[in-house]
């Protein structure tokens, strides 16, 4: 029997791209459920996932954000062998995810990056910019072993879990700070090269506005400060 896989995503305001998500997972991967986390959305999110009743899918509706909390909320109700995760807008990289989750035979994490050979990042210039610099002030302060510490598209065999969960709370900074933890618990991990599509469909969850941008940006490198102190 293959093992059972645990897909987790948020939402919020992603009715324009869900279906396709929620559809590729599950033409994509055998024995898989989902367990999604939505952030309250307004434009009919959770419309066009119910479409999926038939399918094995935990709802979870929420009136607060944050990709941590998402996280964890969705792993505790999952039941998975495997557990994997991904932003909601990025359903073309669901097709990755069979090699991803072939290779946890040798590895206890998988995960996407933009940063290696052969892969790349196709959103504006900024947003480039700015995910170039935060990987490399990680790699500066925390260790050099992993390129892309901000991909947030993983997937990790269950029972390694207890050795990574991070501390919930923010948004996608909280990636670094599950795979720094991954490092120091001496955890194998692979890095697989992807294409960063051009900016999607959807509500980022961590840049909705310019002044968001900046302020997140912030956070996520004092986010990493603590994390070298906390973990030293």
């Amino acid at each position: 029997m293959s093992k059972k896989i645990s897909i987790l995503l948020s939402t919020y305001n992603e009715a324009l791209v869900i279906e396709e998500t929620l559809k590729l997972i599950f033409e994509t991967i055998e024995n898989v459920e989902v367990i999604l986390v939505d952030d309250n959305s307004k434009d009919g999110t959770l419309e066009k996932v119910k479409k999926f009743k038939n399918q094995n899918i935990k709802i979870f509706s929420r009136n607060q954000r944050g990709l941590a909390s998402a996280f964890l909320l969705g792993l505790i109700n999952s039941t998975g062998d495997v557990v994997g995760w991904l932003d909601s807008n990025m359903g073309q990289l669901i097709k990755k995810f069979p090699e991803m989750i072939n290779n946890l035979d040798k590895y206890d994490i998988v995960l996407l990056s933009r940063y290696i050979n052969e892969g790349s990042d196709n959103r504006s210039r900024l947003r480039v910019l700015s995910s170039k610099i935060i990987n490399f002030f990680c790699r500066f302060i925390l260790s050099r072993q992993i390129f892309d510490y901000t991909s947030g598209i993983f997937v990790m065999n269950r029972s390694s879990l207890r050795n990574v969960v991070p501390v919930a709370y923010g948004h996608g900074e909280f990636f670094i700070e599950f795979l720094y933890k991954a490092i120091k618990s001496e955890l194998t991990i692979k890095e697989i090269p992807y294409v960063q599509p051009a900016d999607l469909e959807g509500i980022s969850k961590t840049a909705s506005s310019m002044f968001r941008f900046f302020r997140i940006g912030l956070n996520y490198f004092l986010r990493v400060i603590v994390i070298r102190l906390r973990y030293f």
